[in-house]
């Protein structure tokens, strides 16, 4: 991974999250991985409450090989140690008014939302478009080759 990621703050969105504890998820697997490694030994990875709320359901229930409940919540808490945006009501009106500027998706504007209150620099995700700027914030696609 280069040393761009040792830079600034990187919000990190739920399905890179997922991809890194997902075994069964081949080559994505490995680039989140990756990515994962390199922000904790950056110490510059930023998460909100509502990614690691996701993060937890999906790991233990809709991923192909689920991890138990308790090494899923000593996941969470190990993601604690990170910078952990916790969205308000003043949060949620924010990303309200992203979504209709941009025309994403709620759920997206939350992340961009908490992402922008954190003082993330760049958003880490495949769900929005590579490259594309929000609010300020750069959208990067790790897992895509470049």
């Amino acid at each position: 991974m280069s040393g761009k990621l040792t830079q600034a703050k990187h919000f990190v969105d739920t399905n890179i999250l997922i991809y890194a504890h997902d075994l069964d998820a081949g080559e994505k697997h490995l680039k989140a991985a990756e990515v994962v490694r390199t922000l904790w030994d950056s110490g510059t990875g930023v998460l909100s409450t509502q990614v690691l709320q996701e993060f937890y359901v999906n790991v233990t229930r809709k991923i192909p090989q689920p991890l138990p409940l308790s090494k899923a919540r000593g996941l969470v808490g190990a993601y604690g140690a990170w910078d952990v945006s916790c969205p308000t009501l003043e949060t949620l009106l924010a990303a309200s008014e992203i979504q209709e500027r941009h025309q994403l998706s709620f759920w997206d504007a939350m992340i961009v939302a908490a992402a922008q209150e954190a003082g993330a620099d760049t958003l880490l995700t495949e769900d929005l478009n590579h490259g594309q700027l929000i609010e300020g914030i750069h959208v990067v696609n790790p897992l895509v080759s470049r």
